[in-house]
C-alpha cells in the first residue's frame, strides 16, 4: 500500500507544479544526463536480483527457515515463536518490483519477449502476496495510474486459477509467446537471455502451482500434460538461481552479518531426528558440527527444540556449546549458496507426489530418485551407495511412500524462500509442533497479517478482505489449503 500512496502523492505533487508553470518550463527543467525512462534490461536486472536476494536471505532463511523448522532461535528471532507481525517490509519490496515490471511492458525498448518473461516474474511475485496474506490486491493493484488508489483484494481462488487472469493462465501465455518468438532480452542475471530456460522455468512454476492448489482441484490433465511435455526443469543446469559473488555487494548477507545474528540460527530438533534416521551426509554440509565436539573425531550435530524463550532453555539444562549452528557454506564464504527462486530437485518431487496421490501416471521412483540425486549433486554430497534401499528412504509402495517423498521435498527446500512452509501447510508433512513458549496457542501459523498501511489507506477492502477469509489473524488459512 506505502507503492500506491506514493504513486498517488507523486501524481497530485505533479499536477500542482505543471499548472502552475511557465509555458517554457519543460525546457528550462530538462536535464539531459538524466534519461526519462529506464531501459528494460536494467529494470529487469533489479527485478530478479532484488527479488532472488529476498527470496533467499530475508525470507528464505531469516524467516521462513524458523517457520519450516531448519532454524530454532535462542534469543532474539520471536518469529520462532510465531510472533508474526505483517511482514510488510517484503509487501512494499513485492509491490516496488511489480511498478518495475510494468515499466519494462511500457517501454518502447520493450518487446514480446520482455513482456513474457515479465509476466513470469509478475505471477512469481504474486503468488508471493497470496501464499502469505490469502486474498490480496491483484487485478487492480497497479492501477493507480488510471485512478484506482484504493484497490480491491481479489479471491486466492481467482488470483490462481481465473482462465484469463490467473498466474497459471499468465504463465501458460508466456510459454506460447517464448515459443514463438525471435526476439532477445538482455540485463537477463538469472538465464542469460536463454528464453529456453525461462520456457522450462514458467511451465515448473505450473506445476508448483498446480500442486499448491490441488486439493481444490479434481482436473489434472494439466499437470499430466507438463510431466508429458519434456519441458520442465531437466537437471541441475536448469535451475532457476542467481549465483551470489565473492566481491561486495553481491555477497550473501549472511557472510557480513554480526555473529550475533549468524549464532541465532541454530540446528533444530526436527532437522536432527529426520536427518539422523536417514543417516544423511548433507546434514554434515547444511550444519556444523557442535563447537564443543567440532575437533573431536567424532563430531556430533545436535538439534534444539523450536519455540523456546531463554529462561526455559536456560532452566532446561540446555548448554548451547552443544547445539549445532548451519554449515560453513552460509557463513565462512560469501558466495557458499545462492539466490534460489526454484531447484530442479522440487519439479522431480512434485511430480513424484502427483503419482503417488494418483493425480498423474508416471513412475514415482524414477521422479523421487531423480530428485533426490539432484539434491546430493546440487550440495556436492556424495550420493550413498546403499541410500535407496534403506528401509527409512526406499518407496515401497505402501502409505508411507508419500510422507517419505514429502519430507524428502521438505529438506531440498531449506532457504528456498517460504516454499517449504507453504508445502508444510499444504501437506502437513512433516509434522511440525509449536515450541514451548510460542506466542499462538499451540497454534502452528499459516499467514503474516495484512500491513497496517492497508488498513489505514484502504481500509474498507481491507475489512471485507479480512472478513472473507476469516479474519486477520496468523491462522486465517487460504483457499487452497482448507480442508
Amino acid at each position: 500500500m506505502k507503492n500506491y500512496i506514493k504513486l498517488l502523492l507523486a501524481l497530485l505533487v505533479s499536477a500542482t507544479v505543471i499548472t502552475a508553470c511557465t509555458d517554457d518550463f519543460n525546457e528550462i527543467n530538462e536535464n539531459n544526463n538524466n534519461p526519462e525512462m529506464v531501459s528494460p534490461q536494467f529494470l529487469l536486472t533489479n527485478v530478479l536480483s532484488i527479488s532472488s536476494d529476498l527470496n533467499a536471505y530475508e525470507q528464505g532463511f531469516r524467516q521462513s527457515n524458523y517457520l519450516a523448522q531448519f532454524s530454532a532461535s535462542i534469543e532474539f528471532e520471536r518469529i520462532d515463536r510465531y510472533e508474526m507481525g505483517s511482514n510488510s517490509e517484503y509487501w512494499n519490496s513485492i509491490f516496488g518490483l511489480l511498478s518495475d515490471i510494468q515499466s519494462i511492458k511500457a517501454s518502447t525498448a520493450s518487446n514480446e519477449a520482455y513482456n513474457a518473461v515479465g509476466d513470469i516474474m509478475q505471477s512469481y511475485l504474486y503468488s508471493q502476496l497470496t501464499d502469505l496474506w490469502n486474498d490480496v490486491p491483484y487485478t487492480e493493484a497497479l492501477g493507480a495510474l488510471d485512478g484506482a488508489f484504493l484497490p480491491k483484494y481479489d479471491t486466492q481462488e481467482s488470483i490462481y486459477t481465473d482462465p484469463q487472469t490467473g498466474l497459471i493462465a499468465v504463465l501458460q501465455k508466456s510459454v506460447a509467446t517464448l515459443e514463438n518468438s525471435n526476439a532477445t532480452i538482455e540485463g537477463d542475471v538469472l538465464f542469460n537471455g536463454d528464453l529456453t530456460k525461462w520456457v522450462k522455468f514458467a511451465n515448473s512454476l505450473q506445476v508448483r502451482y498446480l500442486l499448491r492448489i490441488s486439493k481444490r482441484s479434481t482436473d489434472f490433465s494439466a499437470l499430466q500434460a507438463l510431466a508429458d511435455s519434456g519441458n520442465l526443469m531437466q537437471s541441475n543446469a536448469d535451475n532457476a538461481l542467481i549465483p551470489y559473488l565473492s566481491s561486495a555487494p553481491n555477497q550473501f548477507p549472511l557472510f557480513n552479518a554480526s555473529s550475533g545474528t549468524y549464532n541465532e540460527h541454530r540446528m533444530t530438533a526436527t532437522a536432527d531426528s529426520i536427518l539422523k534416521s536417514w543417516n544423511d551426509p548433507r546434514m554434515m554440509v547444511l550444519y556444523s558440527a557442535s563447537p564443543a565436539t567440532s575437533n573431536n573425531t567424532t563430531p556430533e550435530y545436535n538439534g534444539l527444540v523450536n519455540g523456546q524463550s531463554t529462561n526455559t532453555i536456560a532452566s532446561s539444562g540446555v548448554d548451547l556449546n552443544n547445539i549445532s549452528l548451519f554449515g560453513s557454506i552460509f557463513r565462512d564464504a560469501p558466495d557458499g549458496v545462492d539466490a534460489q527462486y526454484m531447484q530442479y530437485s522440487e519439479t522431480q518431487f512434485a511430480l513424484a507426489e502427483a503419482v503417488a496421490r494418483g493425480f498423474i501416471s508416471g513412475d514415482v521412483n524414477t521422479y523421487y530418485e531423480n530428485a533426490i540425486t539432484a539434491s546430493f549433486d546440487y550440495y556436492n554430497t556424495v550420493l550413498p551407495a546403499d541410500y535407496f534401499t534403506r528401509p527409512e528412504i526406499a518407496l515401497d509402495g505402501s502409505e508411507t511412500d508419500l510422507t517419505k517423498i514429502l519430507a524428502q521435498k521438505w529438506f531440498s527446500l531449506i532457504s528456498v524462500g517460504h516454499e517449504a512452509w507453504f508445502n508444510v501447510r499444504r501437506t502437513g508433512i512433516p509434522s511440525l509442533k509449536a515450541g514451548p513458549d510460542n506466542f499462538n496457542e499451540g497454534k502452528y501459523p499459516v499467514r503474516y497479517l495484512y500491513p497496517e498501511s492497508e488498513q489505514a489507506s484502504n481500509n474498507a477492502n481491507y475489512q471485507e478482505a479480512s472478513s472473507r477469509i476469516g479474519g486477520d489473524n496468523i491462522n486465517s488459512k487460504g483457499w487452497w489449503e482448507k480442508e
